[in-house]
Order: C-alpha cells, then sequence, then structure tokens
C-alpha cells in the first residue's frame, strides 16, 4: 500500500491541477485555478513557501523543471494561453512570456538536457509549439493541425545514444522526438527533420480523449516504451523497435477516467491517477505482464 509520508498545506484557494518535484528533490512547484504558481523547499521532512508567482489570468494546468545544467528553471502553462518560463535570479523572475497559442495551453514538457533548453507546448488550438532558446531570445516552430479539436499532452523521447560502426564512425546522432495525446483519441509520434517536424507514427487503440502521454526512461534497454491514458478508463503501454511500428499492450481498463501516468526515473514502474482520487503503482514482471503492486485508500 502506498504510504503518505507528508501532508502540505499548499495555501491554494482552488483545485491544485499539478505539483511536480525539481530535478534533486529539495523542491517542488504547484499550480492551481487559483492562477498561481508556487515553489516549496523541502528540509528534514517540513517544507517552506519560496515563492508565490502571479503571472496567470486563468486556471494553470501544469508545471515543469528544467534540467538544472541551465539553471533553477520552471516553466507553466494555462487556460489563458500563455507558456510562462520562471527563472530564480535572487528572486523567482518571469524571463519569458508566449502567447503564441489560440486557446488553453494544456500541457509543457522540457526536451532532454542533452538537445539543449528546449520546450514543447500542447494546444486545445490542435497545434504544438516548440521553443527553443537562444541566449537571452527564444526561437519558435509550430505543428500546426497536430490534433483535431486539441492537443493535451506531450512527452519527449529521450536522448538516445549515437550508434557507430565496426571503424568507430559514428552512423547517426540522437534524433528529437516527441509524443502527443488528443481530443482525436489519437497517440501520435513526432521526429524533427532538419528545420520541420513531421508526423513519424500514428497510435489508435483509445476511444476518448488521450489525457496524458508519457515516455519510459531508456535505461538497459533498446526497446522504446511509451504509456498513455484516456477518458476511456484504459492505460496503454506502446513498444517499439524501429519507432515505425508500435505493439499496445492494455495495462488495465479502469472505472474511471485516467488523467495522468508517470514513470519511475529507471522505468519498468508506472504511476497511475484518475477521477477516483487514488494513486496506483503498476510493475512489470519479467515477463512482460504488469501487476498492480500498491493503491492509495
Amino acid at each position: 500500500m502506498v504510504s503518505v509520508l507528508n501532508t502540505v498545506d499548499t495555501g491554494h484557494e482552488d483545485m491544485i491541477h499539478d505539483a511536480e518535484m525539481d530535478y534533486y528533490g529539495l523542491r517542488f512547484a504547484t499550480c492551481s485555478s487559483d492562477n498561481s504558481v508556487k515553489i516549496f523547499n523541502l528540509k528534514n521532512g517540513s517544507e517552506s513557501l519560496v515563492a508565490d508567482m502571479k503571472g496567470h489570468i486563468g486556471p494553470v494546468w501544469r508545471v515543469t523543471w528544467a534540467h538544472p545544467k541551465f539553471g533553477n528553471l520552471l516553466a507553466s502553462c494555462s487556460y489563458d494561453r500563455k507558456v510562462i518560463i520562471w527563472k530564480e535570479l535572487g528572486e523567482w523572475t518571469k524571463i519569458y512570456e508566449y502567447t503564441g497559442h489560440n486557446s488553453s495551453v494544456n500541457s509543457v514538457a522540457w526536451a532532454p538536457y542533452e538537445f539543449g533548453l528546449i520546450l514543447a507546448c500542447g494546444s486545445s488550438d490542435g497545434s504544438v509549439s516548440i521553443l527553443t532558446s537562444n541566449g537571452d531570445t527564444w526561437d519558435t516552430q509550430k505543428i500546426t493541425n497536430a490534433h483535431t479539436i486539441g492537443c493535451n499532452a506531450v512527452s519527449w523521447c529521450p536522448a538516445i545514444e549515437p550508434s557507430f560502426d565496426s571503424s568507430g564512425t559514428q552512423r547517426n546522432g540522437p534524433v528529437k522526438r516527441l509524443a502527443t495525446g488528443g481530443c482525436d483519441y489519437l497517440v501520435k509520434i513526432w521526429k524533427e527533420e532538419g528545420d520541420k517536424w513531421i508526423e513519424e507514427s500514428k497510435l489508435e487503440a483509445h476511444s476518448d480523449w488521450v489525457r496524458d502521454v508519457a515516455w519510459a526512461p531508456a535505461v538497459g534497454s533498446s526497446k522504446a516504451t511509451l504509456a498513455s491514458c484516456s477518458q476511456d478508463c484504459c492505460v496503454i503501454i506502446w513498444t517499439s523497435n524501429d519507432y515505425t511500428s508500435w505493439t499496445p499492450t492494455i495495462l488495465n481498463v479502469f472505472n474511471y477516467v485516467i488523467w495522468n501516468i508517470s514513470w519511475s526515473l529507471t522505468g519498468g514502474i508506472l504511476a497511475v491517477s484518475g477521477g477516483d482520487n487514488k494513486l496506483s503503482i503498476w510493475l512489470q514482471s519479467g515477463e512482460g505482464q504488469w501487476t498492480c503492486v500498491s493503491e492509495t485508500n
């Protein structure tokens, strides 16, 4: 059974939509329908409020920490159509605001640090924006019509090490790939080619809006693994050896909508949360079977 180690009174005045730990597990950020983003320090089992950031004018759906290589950096996205990037410069400060979407921005995710400081943003306008830091400025690309009706989730593929032939010559470098989930019931895989993003695969198995996608860490396995969850109450694990042909495995069909999924740092363990306000932990056996090993009350 999952046990609660600590309960935090965040002081938010409305529903909390996301809570994310930083890279070292020393801080966590929260966001809420009260339009705010908050950051807390964790020390000796207690927490203290570090920052209460007011920059959005609508419910804030997601927050995500950048790799510490780039400093203390946080991105947030909101119903107000904005993406805000915050940085700790003595105090937490808004350093960039992106307003290139025409509807709610539902998901943000930083690329693997090996690619540089890059943020993907998925919106209800159906498009996905790619924001790339260029020092003091940000370059923007957009995948238009990524999902009809809207995009709910984005997740980056891990940066796979380049391969080499027998002479030691590099065959290919890491490829930027992105998974998205949408209101069209689809999961899509996007690949960067030159200065464009192309649709590499379209994964069809869900029967309702896809609410979250999560690419598993690439640890000791040549097989790509991706999880998706949906309003159809289903969690699906997708695997591929070539990023083109994908095999779906139903982890479980629940009795409620599934909103979020998250992998352990080494893969093989998946956390699932949904409309019953519970968290369940699923473990993959050596035979590839998934079993629920723990659940909150």
